[in-house]
């Protein structure tokens, strides 16, 4: 049986977990913003792939790591009752999870680029498909997230539910 922790637990969002995902799951753990963090995509592959080779380069220059034996894995709707934060990347994970998960989990669902001062309702852009760069401009906004949310931790807008 799974229980809550007593400490703010965060599940983060993306749609194959090897991106974006991934990449805020190392930079939340490394400020020890929650106690439990985890990552999940709605359409990551069963056997669990590594993260993007360009992901994990622009981690390591600022000095995050995910750890050798990382791989993504699929959102599983029965676990989200364990989190007390469940942040997505863009609106149609948002609509996803919401028609998905059960009414009362709809209240932890939100979009982590609303914790991005000046981008509430935005949605953290995809790098996959672009070159390092977007690699590196995805990881200035997820630091920009982890920022945010640590205020939110500190103002006691964010508590375990």
């Amino acid at each position: 049986m799974n229980t809550r922790p007593s400490s703010p637990a965060l599940l983060l969002v993306c749609t194959a977990n090897i991106c974006r995902s991934p990449m805020a799951e190392a930079v939340i753990k490394a400020q020890g913003l929650f106690a439990q963090v985890e990552s999940a995509g709605l359409h990551a592959g069963p056997r669990g792939e590594p993260v993007d080779a360009r992901a994990l380069r622009a981690l390591g220059k600022r000095g995050y790591e995910l750890g050798r034996r990382w791989r993504s894995r699929p959102v599983a709707l029965e676990r989200l009752e364990l989190f007390d934060l469940v942040l997505v990347m863009e609106l149609e994970h948002l609509q996803w999870l919401r028609e998905r998960a059960p009414a009362h989990l709809h209240e932890r669902l939100q979009l982590f680029m609303d914790f991005v001062p000046g981008r509430r309702g935005q949605e953290l852009p995809d790098p996959y498909y672009g070159s390092e760069q977007g690699f590196e401009n995805v990881l200035d906004l997820v630091e920009q997230g982890a920022a945010g949310l640590r205020q939110a931790l500190e103002r006691g807008l964010l508590q375990p539910a």
